[in-house]
């Protein structure tokens, strides 16, 4: 046996071993009694610390109350543990709901102002076609433009969703971004409301759906459920729609453009309008050079499709035949402008569009359109007769009701709505607004030399000068010199200001050059109206509105009716104004015929001066405000064809009929009261 190791010691007299020191051995040794009960209460301290070390013990300031690292990766990977299992029972739970009904689809309903019913509008234009049947181009087109990844993604995005869902929170348009597959999951499983719940679940089916569902049959029923505009639900419906043709006829050029107003047809049919045309024209070739970029197209193949494939015009419903087409699209055009309404949700249907037209005006002013137009107009025996529209509009003064519009011949036939459009120069029946714009200055400067200050009036000229001129006067003999030099000295500006205020658009006035002063500017019939209605009502303007109320499902949508009146001129000037205003409608169409009936009427009209293509006649009565624009325009010719001849030799450039049309329907609109034997006591 051998025997334990002799220790050995060393120069302090210790032993060489191997174990660790007792308690009285090594280091211990040599502390001191206080220190070695500091040690002992630092590993006590260290053996009862707790779990999670918050606020952390040891530390002092803000160090005390900021989280370690792990405790902070701890908590972020327990949140997202949480999230992730949270997500994935939500995902389980989620079922795919049986799709829309497309026959339970409600229609839009128009009534008129007594509450009767108008027209119905909505009925679902939807013709499914199987994916087979929709050119590869035209795929190619819509996955360009919509979602570049759709045969990759998972059939969502996060950052679409959330973009939208930040903005529903503000209050904000939601923005696009979505996939494919979540629009296809909106059009056939979901409503269109904007809200975080509807965004969320939208989400999960998303998800679902890409899951359990082949691309192509999601691509199919995306084609079939989207909303093209002109009432087309579909791809099918949408090529019959512009282009005449089924689906499967469809080339690369005429399929971009479909593509393109899948983005907003409103904005993108370039039938609308020529800022619809361009923005159309802009998004289809850059949706032909987005296949080249995602390699669906070559650029050989592109640089065949150089002209841009214009649709066919737009066909309006047989149930918006005559004057109702252009009803409903005044009224639809107010909606979207007050409301954020959209095309995409009237079509959706539910809407009950309680308008502000009168049926029996709106048959007036039809009857004296068409029947000044079958007295006076011969088209096939003379040519200067051909092509001439009309349009007219007739708002209520007090609250800017739009009671009554002619719109064109019809609405099914002629497009254009011509009460609403603008491109008809206003001519003298501008100067009203000129002369307003000169009193007002004229006002200033009496006040301001009234308070002492350096005045700056209208100071008449000597005799024989252009200045000279009574206003009055040239207003009622429609002479433009005294009013071009008179916008010069007011400032085009300051007479721009105030027709605006009075409510023309801004979009429609014309360049500030000499001839502005002389009515270049190009109002609609609508607008004119109502402007006019600032001299009836002591300078107060009243803005337009076509729509009372809108309900759907039973809630109101704010927003719409009357306006609250705005300053446009003092009253004195409208008063001025006015008074040469009903100087020229009595020396224009006079008391009505075999009646001693007289109704105030103030009056604003084109003349034989007037050398532009347009015929006007605006007058105001204390009831209605009736502006009537006749002019001459050729299909695809977008000039104005000259007036001169129209109606005849002696037709002083069809400035005749206007105040004709104006007579006969005031007359039926709104009876006169009986007129005193000593004529109109308020003419000067």
């Amino acid at each position: 046996m051998r025997l334990p190791r002799k220790r050995r010691a060393d120069r302090t007299g210790s032993t060489d071993d191997t174990c660790s020191p007792g308690p009285t051995e090594g280091p211990e040794r040599t502390r001191s009694p206080a220190g070695r009960a500091k040690s002992h209460r630092r590993a006590g301290r260290k053996a009862r610390r707790p779990l999670i070390d918050f606020p952390r013990r040891g530390r002092r300031g803000w160090r005390r109350w900021t989280p370690s690292w792990k405790l902070a990766s701890g908590l972020l990977l327990l949140f997202a543990g949480a999230l992730a299992g949270l997500f994935t029972a939500v995902y389980i739970r989620v079922e795919i709901p049986n799709p829309h009904d497309s026959a339970s689809r409600q229609a839009t309903v128009y009534y008129w102002a007594d509450g009767s019913r108008m027209v119905s509008v909505g009925d679902v234009n939807r013709q499914d076609v199987a994916l087979s049947q929709v050119p590869d181009s035209v795929q190619r087109a819509v996955v360009a433009a919509e979602n570049a990844d759709f045969y990759s993604d998972s059939g969502v995005s996060v950052t679409g969703i959330g973009r939208a869902a930040v903005n529903i929170v503000k209050g904000e348009e939601t923005q696009g971004g979505s996939t494919i597959t979540q629009q296809y999951v909106k059009n056939t499983y979901l409503s269109q409301d904007q809200t975080v719940q509807r965004k969320i679940k939208e989400l999960f089916l998303s998800l679902k759906v890409s899951n359990q569902r082949p691309k192509t049959e999601i691509l199919e029923g995306y084609l079939n459920t989207s909303w093209f505009g002109r009432d087309a639900y579909g791809v099918q419906a949408a090529s019959y729609a512009y282009y005449g043709i089924p689906a499967r006829e469809l080339n690369p050029s005429q399929g971009a453009l479909l593509a393109a107003v899948l983005k907003g047809a409103e904005s993108f049919d370039p039938s609308l309008s020529a800022g619809n045309h361009q923005r159309a024209e802009d998004r289809w070739s850059w949706i032909l050079d987005r296949q080249v970029d995602t390699g669906s197209m070559s650029a050989e193949e592109r640089a065949k499709y150089t002209q841009f494939p214009e649709p066919k015009p737009p066909v309006k419903p047989t149930s918006q035949a005559g004057q109702i087409g252009y009803l409903v699209d005044i009224a639809n055009k107010y909606l979207k402008s007050r409301s954020g309404i959209t095309d995409k949700d009237l079509a959706g249907g539910g809407y009950n569009v309680h308008t502000t037209f009168e049926k029996d005006k709106v048959l007036a002013l039809t009857k004296a359109v068409e029947q000044v137009r079958a007295d006076r107009l011969d088209p096939k025996k003379r040519t200067e007769d051909q092509f001439v529209q009309v349009g007219a509009a007739s708002i209520r003064p007090k609250d800017g009701a739009v009671v009554a519009v002619y719109g064109g011949s019809d609405a099914i036939e002629h497009f254009t709505n011509n009460a609403d459009t603008s491109g008809v120069p206003a001519a003298s029946a501008f100067k009203p607004f000129v002369y307003a714009a000169a009193l007002e200055k004229e006002f200033e400067g009496r006040k301001r030399s009234a308070e002492g200050a350096d005045p700056d009036p209208l100071k008449p000229r000597p005799a024989g000068s252009p200045m000279a001129l009574d206003l009055h006067s040239a207003l009622v003999n429609s002479d433009h010199t005294p009013f071009v030099e008179i916008g010069k000295k007011v400032g085009l500006k300051r007479v721009k200001e105030l027709a605006v205020a009075s409510g023309l658009r801004e979009e429609s006035m014309a360049k500030l050059e000499p001839t502005f002063s002389i009515g270049t500017s190009t109002p609609s019939a609508v607008r004119l109206a109502s402007a006019y209605t600032a001299f009836v009502n002591q300078g107060r303007a009243t803005e337009p509105y076509s729509v009372a109320k809108v309900e759907r499902n039973g809630v109101a949508v704010d927003g719409l009716g009357p306006a609250k009146p705005r300053r446009a001129m003092s009253s004195e000037a409208a008063s001025v104004v006015g008074a040469a205003l009903r100087q020229v409608s009595w020396s224009a169409v006079g008391p009505p015929d075999g009646q001693r009936t007289y109704a105030p009427s103030w009056a604003g009209k084109t003349g034989p001066n007037d050398r532009m293509n347009s015929a006007w006649f605006i007058g105001a009565t204390q009831e209605l405000s009736t502006s009537v624009a006749m002019f001459r325009t050729k299909p695809d010719v977008p000039p104005l064809l000259p007036m001169q001849g129209v109606g005849g030799a002696d037709s002083e450039r069809g400035s005749a009929f206007p105040p004709l049309i104006w007579k006969a329907y005031n007359e039926a609109a709104a009876p006169a009261s009986p007129y005193p034997a000593d004529g109109p006591r308020d003419l000067p």
